[in-house]
């Protein structure tokens, strides 16, 4: 069979209405039955610049063959860089992905969309729903997420569903739900990735009646394919001698378009060498981080998603995240970014003292930026540079304090 091209599509800024989530679900059971063309998620004027588009699409090349006959979605993504890379998945690593899902969760049922379809968790959801056999309920994103529709729509696919009812959300958006005091028992299960959930969120998710599953996954993976630290079914894990995390199994992504380099590269021993470090305890994984995202401080390898998630379960702590800055003495110091829960504002002091029992004493925060919200890049991702900027700038200004 010869190479299909793939065919770009533009999600606008109503990636999720009702109308674009049926095209798209429709566009997407035709490329995993091979009937159409490989898709590639384009972002419209409402989501990203058109020099962004075009940087994109020239990176991709539509026009040109894909390089595997199999491929039915390429999923941009973005590296260290910011170059734009398309990791390709074929159909059949989209269904195990979805099937596993299912079985993992003790049978089909029914999905709302709530992330983009500009990123590979949004086009899980539709996979997902084409596996069941269902028509996914699909949130309108053009305003961005608004957790009151969001109940309205829960409340809607609840009423009109008797078998399950499923939904994936960023850890952003659950703690909006939650604030607003949006009901999330409608559903059996919500899926929660795209980043690290903090210890007072899946609390105050469990005490509001939620069953959250969180996930680890990435585009290369088809999305979450190890939840609450257990491997789906046919993935296996794995670390390097560094401790990096390798994922291997039928929903692993089978290279990046146009990028020979980068595949070798990533793809080895026969698995997906992440840029993630982590820990495996009887098979059941801890992630630690990323692997560039490691302080050394005092000669120390300090992995800053550790600290993170440890000063997350401070009662006076919203949302944290922990990064290294230039220190005489330690080399790099590390300091926590903070966004304060309600009026409780931690002091350094506090957040020592927390953190002092529980990590080692070389991982224990030197310094505090307290800010109003924690920037956010992506689907609910911590905006590592901008925190990176803010914490540099605080100990330039207040070396003393930050």
């Amino acid at each position: 069979m010869e190479s299909r091209l793939l065919e770009p599509r533009t999600v606008s800024g109503r990636p999720s209405g009702t109308g674009g989530a049926a095209q798209w679900l429709r566009a997407l059971d035709q490329a995993l039955a091979a009937t159409g063309p490989a898709l590639l998620p384009v972002p419209g004027d409402a989501l990203a610049p058109a020099a962004v588009r075009g940087m994109l699409l020239e990176s991709m090349q539509p026009a040109e063959p894909l390089e595997r006959s199999d491929v039915a979605l390429v999923v941009p993504t973005s590296g260290s860089t910011g170059q734009p890379k398309g990791a390709m998945l074929t159909a059949a690593a989209i269904r195990a992905s979805a099937s596993a899902t299912h079985s993992r969760l003790g049978g089909a049922g029914t999905w709302v969309l709530a992330l983009p379809l500009t990123h590979v968790a949004g086009q899980m959801v539709l996979a997902r729903s084409l596996d069941s056999g269902t028509d996914p309920f699909a949130l309108d994103l053009s305003s961005g997420f608004d957790p009151t529709r969001f109940g309205e729509l829960s409340r809607n696919a609840r009423s009109a569903t008797s078998g399950a009812l499923f939904t994936s959300l960023v850890p952003a958006q659950l703690a909006l739900v939650l604030e607003r005091g949006i009901e999330v028992d409608a559903y059996d299960a919500i899926l929660l990735g795209g980043g690290a959930a903090e210890a007072s969120l899946l609390s105050a998710a469990a005490e509001a009646g939620a069953t959250v599953v969180t996930t680890y996954g990435m585009s290369e993976t088809c999305g979450g394919c190890v939840y609450d630290g257990e491997p789906l079914e046919g993935v296996d894990l794995a670390l390097d001698q560094t401790g990096r995390i390798r994922i291997s199994g039928p929903t692993v992504f089978v290279g990046y378009r146009r990028r020979p380099d980068l595949t070798e590269a990533a793809l080895t021993e026969g698995g997906f060498l992440t840029a993630d470090l982590g820990r495996l305890d009887a098979g059941r994984l801890t992630v630690l981080g990323r692997a560039d995202d490691v302080i050394i401080s005092g000669g120390v390898n300090v992995p800053a998603a550790l600290v993170a998630t440890t000063l997350s379960a401070h009662p006076s702590v919203r949302a944290c995240a922990v990064v290294g800055v230039g220190d005489p003495i330690w080399g790099q110091r590390v300091v926590a970014v903070v966004e304060p829960a309600g009026t409780a504002i931690p002091t350094l002091a506090e957040l020592r003292a927390f953190a002092e029992p529980l990590l080692e004493p070389a991982a224990v925060p030197r310094g505090l930026v307290l800010v109003p919200a924690l920037p956010l890049l992506g689907p609910g991702k911590p905006d590592r540079e901008r925190i990176q900027v803010l914490a540099a700038l605080a100990a330039s200004s207040h070396p003393e304090e930050s």
